[in-house]
Formats: C-alpha cells, sequence, structure tokens
C-alpha cells in the first residue's frame, strides 16, 4: 500500500490511522528511506497517539529508545551509525523484541536485514521526485500474521 503525503498534517493523520490499526500484541516494523524523509517523524506521531509523554527524539547516538505506552511497551531503535561489530552487540536486543507484546521500531533496517524478522512490517520513506514537501509512505509485508493490522489500516486510511 502506497499513500502520499502533502504535509505534517497528513504524516500525523496516516500516524493516527497506523496507531488505530496496530494490534493488541504489539508490531515489528522496520522504516528505511534517505535521511530527512520523515521516518522519526513518523513514529513520534505514533507514539503521541499512544500517550507518550516524553519527548521522543531519534536514537542515532544511543542506538535504542524505550517509552512505556499503557498499551505496551514500545522499542525504537536506529541503526543508521552500526557497523558490523556494533550491530552485533545488539542481535539480542532485536530478537528480544521481535517477539509479541512489544511496538519495535527499527529505523535503517536495511543495515540488518539478516536479523530482522520475515513477518516484520515494512515501511519505506521517500521523498517526491518534484516537491520535497511531499512524502510517499509504503507499507508491505510478506506475511499473512500482518493481514489483520493491513485490513484494519486500510479501512482507517479511507477514513482520512
Amino acid at each position: 500500500m502506497r499513500i502520499k503525503t502533502c504535509s505534517l498534517e497528513d504524516t500525523k493523520k496516516l500516524a493516527k490511522a497506523f496507531y488505530l490499526s496496530i494490534p493488541d500484541d504489539g508490531l515489528f516494523v522496520t522504516l528505511t528511506g534517505d535521511i530527512g524523509a520523515g521516518k522519526t517523524q513518523f513514529i513520534r506521531y505514533v507514539l503521541e497517539f499512544l500517550k507518550v509523554d516524553k519527548k521522543v527524539t531519534s536514537p542515532s547516538f544511543v542506538i535504542l529508545n524505550e517509552y512505556k505506552t499503557p498499551k505496551f511497551p514500545v522499542y525504537h531503535f536506529d541503526l543508521y551509525r552500526l557497523e558490523e561489530k556494533g550491530l552485533k552487540s545488539i542481535v539480542s536486543e532485536l530478537r528480544e523484541y521481535s517477539k509479541t507484546g512489544y511496538l519495535t521500531f527499527i529505523e535503517w533496517a536495511e543495515f540488518a536485514y539478516d536479523e530482522i524478522p520475515a513477518d516484520s512490517l515494512r515501511i519505506y520513506v521517500e521523498y517526491d521526485e518534484n516537491n520535497l514537501d511531499i512524502r510517499w509512505f509504503e507499507f508491505l509485508s510478506d506475511e499473512k500474521s500482518n493481514r489483520n493490522f493491513f485490513e484494519k489500516f486500510e479501512k482507517e486510511v479511507k477514513n482520512l
């Protein structure tokens, strides 16, 4: 599913549709895209809807931020600054937080595809070629385990 956003307000609406579609047992989400494309902003909005009351920042330098929500724990990884040795040091955390009961976001997941669960939900974020204010969000999954998410998400997106 590919969705166009033309403003931060559109991105916030998309994040709300995403939030409303998250299964009760959580989700493992990878985000890829250019620097500044909107990956962290999208996550900020989702966490705002999840009632996170602390400042949501990109974990570029700390690798992982953890947030408590009334629904489930949220783990936000940023793998941009990791090299192969650094990635090996967090593999156990990636595996642990891929289990049910968590909402896990992994930015720059392309640096760790060998460690990403097959049933993850993938989000690709990119700039529009002709207008840098426009973003394209593409939501993909090869697994049947995310079918319920997509069915609900499609309905929520139609209501935007």
